[in-house]
């Protein structure tokens, strides 16, 4: 299946040096901003500057109803970054390559790997993913190239309403992964008691609002350079909205 890679941001991006947050933390998900469909990067109620982390974004991706690929792309709309696509796109998504982070024994997290921090206590590669539905699936969702985790419904039909459980698997390089741990509401509970995934690769959670439903999955995979981290930290959003009363 094709893959569309079309980025526009007429922005650069500074790099960051230290952070008392964990880099790990944070995440990317999907949300409507001023009736357009947006790219957040944060984690619970912060939405920090996407904008500017946009030259870190490796590839973003439109599919149709059908699951076919339509060609998407990301613009930067004054402090956010929207999409933008010519053609109705059903499912959204974006991976993010977010570098190595080495944590130095003070707390601190630096912007480079252990072979530049030979004291860090903690050394890793974060990736982040996001898939955004902006309709209900009518079919499966398709594997997103470029997506090492990735996070779908088991059943095709979503439930429509809170409260409600959904089942949902976990897919590391394409196959079901035990033990990625999954939170039902990356914006509103980023503390929440997580739940992991069985043998199968599934979890159920409950769905926890009736509007938007941002699922994350987290899973620690083997180290991609073992000169420079410990290991690659993986975080994929699945987002999408359920519908309220009419007005």
């Amino acid at each position: 299946m094709r893959f569309a890679h079309l980025m526009t941001a007429a922005v650069t991006g500074a790099t960051l040096i230290a952070f008392t947050v964990p880099a790990s933390a944070h995440g990317i998900w999907f949300a409507q901003r001023a009736r357009q469909t947006a790219l957040v990067y944060g984690v619970g109620a912060d939405d920090l500057d996407a904008v500017k982390r946009l030259p870190m974004i490796k590839s973003v991706a439109g599919y149709d109803a059908d699951g076919a690929p339509v060609t998407t792309s990301l613009r930067a709309a004054g402090a956010i970054p929207v999409v933008d696509s010519d053609e109705p796109v059903a499912i959204v998504a974006a991976a993010m390559d977010y570098g190595l982070w080495s944590r130095t024994p003070d707390g601190e997290w630096h912007n480079k790997g252990r072979d530049e921090v030979p004291t860090a206590a903690l050394a890793e590669h974060n990736w982040k993913y996001a898939v955004h539905l902006t309709q209900m699936p009518t079919k499966p969702l398709p594997m997103i190239a470029g997506h090492t985790l990735q996070i779908v419904p088991v059943d095709i039909a979503i439930p429509q309403k809170m409260g409600q459980p959904m089942k949902v698997r976990a897919l590391y390089q394409g196959k079901p992964i035990a033990g990625a741990t999954i939170m039902t509401d990356y914006v509103n509970d980023p503390d929440e008691a997580a739940v992991k995934t069985g043998a199968d690769g599934t979890a159920t959670i409950t769905l926890r609002n009736q509007g938007l439903n941002v699922l994350m999955g987290i899973y620690v995979g083997p180290a991609d350079d073992k000169a420079k981290v410990d290991h690659v930290e993986h975080r994929a959003s699945l987002s999408f909205v359920l519908p309220h009363l009419p007005e």
